[in-house]
């Protein structure tokens, strides 16, 4: 049984987290994860109470304090870093569609040529850009044509209405699976991506996300499911959208 004695250890606040994962990345020895929409510690002995995390918190929800805890661990971390991959990821929930929704048959859409001007909203010529359906990533099935070397987006769904060029400078000639990681279940999303990566020959990720902090979320899902899919070799391109719209990096 493990033993404890006071220390100084990291404490996250549930009510004040918003999920958003800026905390993770800071934490060198991977004790935070963000599970159930919240960022929450591992295990104690992951934690070496040094705070790394603490300034990347936008909602102040996380502190030090002190009281009875595990002694950290050194070869607890290590032995967390390394452990296998598929046995770390759990199995994607697959979608619940009764009856088999038709709306959800994946197929591949023909390369986008010219539409006609005209029509009941006013009239334009911009063509669509979107090279399949379904795009939700609930949906979208862990293999087939779409990822055969793709280059793919995953995108938060704010992204698309916020952008307003967004097909052009962002979807197109790319395999699209779009997420809230606000309101969605990450851990689902995070294990589906990780099949996905893992079963097809990506050739490269592109990461769309809204700059309000819940919606960086979407980056620990795909940063975290790369790792579970063991794929090293694959390029990674974050964007980062301002509510007025404009690519902020």
């Amino acid at each position: 049984m493990a033993t404890t004695r006071m220390r100084k250890i990291v404490e996250i606040d549930e009510d004040k987290c918003t999920g958003c994962g800026l905390c993770v990345p800071q934490c060198a020895e991977g004790a935070i994860r963000i599970i159930d929409g919240k960022a929450r510690l591992r295990a104690e002995n992951l934690c070496d109470g040094l705070g790394a995390c603490l300034g990347e918190c936008p909602e102040d929800a996380i502190r030090i304090i002190e009281r009875p805890a595990e002694a950290f661990d050194e070869a607890a971390v290590e032995k967390a870093r390394h452990e296998a991959p598929v046995a770390e990821a759990p199995k994607a929930p697959q979608p619940k569609t009764p009856c088999g929704c038709p709306g959800s048959m994946a197929r591949k859409l023909a390369a986008p040529g010219s539409a006609p001007a005209g029509g009941c909203c006013g009239g334009h010529d911009q063509p669509s850009r979107l090279g399949q359906w379904p795009i939700q990533l609930t949906l979208v099935p862990v293999r087939g044509e779409i990822w055969q070397d793709a280059d793919v987006l995953v995108a938060a769904d704010c992204v698309g209405h916020a952008m307003p060029d967004y097909h052009e400078a962002l979807l197109a000639g790319k395999a699209v699976a779009i997420a809230c990681p606000k309101l969605d279940d990450l851990d689902a999303h995070t294990a589906k991506l990780a099949e996905i990566f893992r079963n097809n020959p990506i050739r490269s990720i592109t990461i769309a996300h809204m700059e309000v902090p819940c919606c960086f979320g979407i980056v620990q899902a795909v940063r975290q499911a790369l790792k579970l899919s063991g794929r090293t070799d694959i390029p990674v391109h974050d964007v980062t959208v301002g509510i007025d719209g404009k690519v902020q990096r």
